[in-house]
């Protein structure tokens, strides 16, 4: 069967990526043949990396709980009874050497998270304090914290932060679904004031939620389709967390997902495309099928925030069994 590429796929090469990917080619990529998609997405990320190299970083709950967003997905929603209690602000000395242990493991990224809907002013002076010191420690700096005012972001950006991550999470169709205490255009300032700042974007979405294929579309055509693409794009996979509204959501296909990878590949073709949640219930397989179609960065470490994720050891093997090195 002859298959026609989607339109103007290729006008980036030798270019500049595109920003203009409609839902139609995007839907057009997911519904290729399994074996076609991934040679698209393969042969995209061998053109912009090194198909064997694997960015590692290290993420952080650096203030726990008592959130008063009510994201479904979320444990740390001060709106549900998950077992998880609200914690103060970890202190700097704590957080310096946790991020020197990432270090010593071969983390090259540390990325720092905190329940806020936003951070208060005195919170962002010790949460910068935080910056300059992982910084110092040689280490590409990330920092999850809500919103952010454009003040804000430029007092992160003078603290040394590489990198915001601020997810969209899914289609702006489905977002009601799964938020109402913040819209998604607040989530789009945030991250215009980012980037307006000078920070990196670090910013993605979780499938698995109960959305259609059609949702997955309109995310990785939102994210596609950004003034400039999201230098790290995770795309995590829902962690079902008893107490939570999606405690009880349909474990989403395998397949599916790594056709999730795959498309974001190819349509942000130099982004570090983030392997993310979610990998402590996927089989090997299924992790080796999501390298292969183009995500080139996990997280390691034995838990993300407050939910489990695989042992460095256990990252360490598959990686080897793979012949994947970390990026240095």
């Amino acid at each position: 069967m002859l298959i026609a590429e989607p339109p103007s796929q290729q006008r980036a090469h030798g270019t500049s990526p595109r920003h203009d990917w409609t839902r139609d080619e995007v839907r057009a990529l997911f519904e290729l043949p399994f074996p076609e998609l991934m040679f698209r997405a393969q042969s995209t990320h061998r053109e912009n990396f090194d198909a064997t190299a694997v960015q590692i970083s290290t993420l952080l709950s650096i203030k726990t709980g008592g959130c008063p967003e009510d994201c479904a997905y979320c444990p740390q929603s001060a709106s549900y009874q998950t077992g998880v209690r609200a914690e103060k602000l970890m202190p700097l000395d704590a957080v310096l050497a946790a991020a020197q242990a990432a270090k010593s493991a071969g983390s090259s990224r540390f990325c720092m998270g905190a329940a806020w809907r936003s951070p208060k002013e005195r919170d962002l002076d010790h949460v910068c304090a935080m910056v300059a010191g992982v910084r110092a420690l040689g280490l590409e700096t990330c920092a999850t914290l809500g919103m952010l005012t454009a003040a804000q972001a430029r007092q992160l950006k003078a603290a040394g932060l590489d990198y915001y991550n601020h997810n969209l999470d899914t289609s702006p169709e489905f977002y009601g679904t799964i938020i109402t205490t913040r819209t998604y255009e607040d989530r789009l300032e945030t991250l215009g004031h980012v980037r307006d700042a000078g920070i990196h974007v670090c910013c993605g979405g979780i499938v698995g939620m109960g959305e259609t294929r059609e949702d997955r579309v309109g995310m990785i055509a939102t994210l596609a389709s950004l003034p400039a693409h999201p230098e790290s794009v995770p795309i995590n996979m829902l962690v079902r967390v008893a107490g939570t509204p999606l405690a009880g959501a349909a474990p989403l296909d395998p397949i599916e997902f790594v056709r999730t990878i795959a498309v974001a590949r190819i349509t942000m073709p130099r982004s570090m495309v983030r392997l993310s949640a979610g990998r402590e219930d996927m089989s090997e397989e299924t992790q080796a099928l999501c390298f292969l179609a183009g995500a080139n960065s996990i997280f390691c470490g034995p838990k993300l925030l407050t939910t489990p994720n695989p042992g460095r050891e256990h990252d360490a093997a598959l990686m080897d069994r793979l012949g994947l090195s970390p990026l240095a």
